[in-house]
């Protein structure tokens, strides 16, 4: 009998098998993210000066010099704060094809800013303006992306919406890693991908970090009028989908048995020119 923690163990390193085997029968597909890191960094409350105009000025500077031309990042993105426990957010997320890319941006980072701003004396005063806007206190996390995302169809020309959702998994003992992934796949077919309302979706699991139980899902819509719409359209895809009979039941409860039942919800603003 698996412990819980053996349990979550072999939810992920399956999970993150299947994605890897998956890339590599599909010569001919496009390669997507492996990992996806999140820094939640928070606006400095006591810059006098602060213009978001000017913060934003700065940022898309650097985005344009150093993140568009780091060749180790896959895609990357940026949040601002709608409606959360705390309005000093700002997120900044990275995709990379692997482990060992995330390790290397960093190092890659430093010599794009190097060339950037070769006078010495222009970079620390570019650095040291645009890091103003942030306060000391930051945290990162690296979540493992899995099958069953539902891509962007074209690059956004405008904000949009990002709802997260964190679940928990709560690791039964009779759970079987066939079992989780079929219901998931299948709910996800029946509802997120036939949802016109939803432009974007991506599933996520923990990898590093605070949290070894999260599970993170970020639907991406058009403007906080769809929410509602959004998930007045789930319920009429779940509702036809899974009729109300005894089969359904069942698979409602041993879907439901995998998490704890808690969850949070966050509204971000996806910045479009800060995207990649």
């Amino acid at each position: 009998m698996k412990t819980n923690n053996q349990f979550f163990a072999v939810i992920v390193l399956a999970l993150l098998m299947f994605s890897t085997t998956t890339i590599f029968a599909q010569i001919d597909a496009p390669k997507r993210p492996e990992f996806i890191t999140v820094t939640t960094n928070h606006w400095n409350m006591n810059k006098k000066d602060f213009k978001m105009s000017e913060w934003k000025a700065a940022a898309k500077e650097y985005h344009e010099k150093v993140t568009m031309k780091n060749e180790f990042i896959m895609g990357a993105s940026s949040y601002l704060h709608n409606m959360t426990a705390d309005n000093t957010e700002f997120l900044t997320v990275q995709t990379f094809a692997s482990w060992e890319d995330i390790g290397k941006f960093g190092k890659r980072n430093n010599e794009l800013i190097m060339a950037a701003w070769p006078d010495e004396t222009k970079r620390k005063a570019f650095m040291k303006n645009l890091n103003s806007y942030y306060s000391n206190e930051h945290s990162d996390e690296i979540y493992a992306t899995i099958p069953g995302a539902k891509l962007m169809a074209e690059k956004p020309t405008k904000d949009m919406v990002c709802y997260v959702r964190k679940s928990h998994f709560a690791f039964p003992e009779d759970g079987t890693m066939e079992e989780f992934e079929k219901l998931r796949l299948e709910g996800n077919a029946a509802i997120v991908q036939k949802n016109e309302v939803v432009k974007a979706y991506y599933p996520n699991v923990h990898a590093w970090g605070s949290d070894k139980t999260e599970f993170m899902e970020a639907f991406f819509i058009d403007s906080l009028a769809d929410l509602d719409k959004m998930f007045d359209r789930s319920n009429e895809l779940m509702n036809a989908a899974f009729p109300d009979n005894e089969a359904n039941k069942a698979k409602g409860k041993a879907w439901g048995k995998y998490f704890t039942g808690v969850h949070g919800d966050y509204l971000y603003t996806f910045i479009y020119d800060l995207s990649k």
